[in-house]
């Protein structure tokens, strides 16, 4: 039994903080807003007034945050991790953040004496919840053996891309194809909408189609029908993500014009209301096309 810190109880963070208390560790919780971590304290987990509160003492910390600057409050605030996070502690950040962050985070803590773990997720909140997410891995393969205990909970998949930020990279760089998936099965829906095809007879052949990616079968029935009501991943989330991919191919001197146009549509998606289910793409390339 290890003692963990787990920041950021989201839909994902919500359920993988429930499978490392239910394989009997000490978990910790802290969340910007405190109200989400009620199911979490009532099953045994104790309550953090900070950051770093969760951190102190912790064998390991994971965080599953929204963005850069979550991530940035989180780990260097004055009440954040790396000032209480002891030496030789695991620090296992989990959140989608760009790649330059990742690695400037695994420095600070590898200065602090610190085991850094660049491990994005895959998996929707229904498999966090399962303990069944993938984990994209970036770290010293010492400290990746040594933490799989730790990550066993959480994940039936573990993938190692390399050192610290690598994780990252691939994660960001998987987001953009998706994105741009989802943006071209919004433009073909859209078309198919126009040319007043059967809608029932559309889903089916798209999903039996050489077009039918994972993120195209997810994503058609809920975009053609307009069944939005529980989304699991968000138009915001879905335009950071894929900004960063696309800052990431910039940086790198990789043209990407296709992943450049997915930021623009979800640039737009996002307008209304960020936190709307990403298959809302749909409405914005209609309300962009010509009656």
């Amino acid at each position: 039994m290890s003692k963990i810190g787990f920041i950021g109880l989201g839909r994902m963070g919500q359920g993988m903080a429930a499978r490392l208390l239910a394989a009997n560790h000490r978990v910790s919780v802290w969340n910007r807003s405190p109200e989400k971590a009620a199911a979490l304290v009532s099953s045994g987990a104790m309550l953090a007034a900070t950051p770093a509160a969760a951190a102190q003492e912790a064998d390991a910390i994971f965080t599953m945050l929204a963005d850069d600057d979550a991530a940035e409050r989180v780990w260097r605030a004055p009440d954040g991790v790396l000032g209480t996070a002891k030496p030789g502690a695991f620090a296992i950040e989990c959140s989608t953040l760009s790649r330059g962050l990742v690695i400037a985070l695994a420095q600070e803590a590898g200065q602090r004496g610190l085991r850094f773990l660049d491990c994005p997720v895959t998996g929707r909140p229904n498999v966090a919840a399962a303990g069944k997410l993938t984990l994209l891995v970036g770290a010293d393969k010492a400290d990746l053996d040594a933490a799989r205990p730790l990550l066993d909970p959480i994940a039936t998949t573990i993938r190692h891309f390399g050192p610290p930020g690598s994780g990252t990279a691939y994660k960001l760089m998987i987001n953009l194809m998706g994105s741009v998936q989802i943006a071209a099965l919004a433009e073909g829906l859209a078309l198919t909408e126009r040319l007043g095809l059967d809608r029932e007879a559309v889903i089916e052949a798209i999903s039996d189609s050489a077009a039918a990616s994972r993120q195209v079968v997810y994503h058609v029935t809920r975009m053609a029908r307009r069944e939005f009501t529980d989304p699991t991943f968000t138009a915001g989330l879905r335009h950071k993500d894929a900004s960063y991919g696309a800052a990431l191919a910039a940086a790198l001197g990789v043209d990407a014009p296709l992943g450049r146009a997915s930021v623009a549509w979800f640039a737009e998606a996002m307008v209304p209301d960020p936190d709307a289910d990403e298959a809302r793409v749909i409405e914005t390339v209609l309300a962009r096309s010509k009656t």
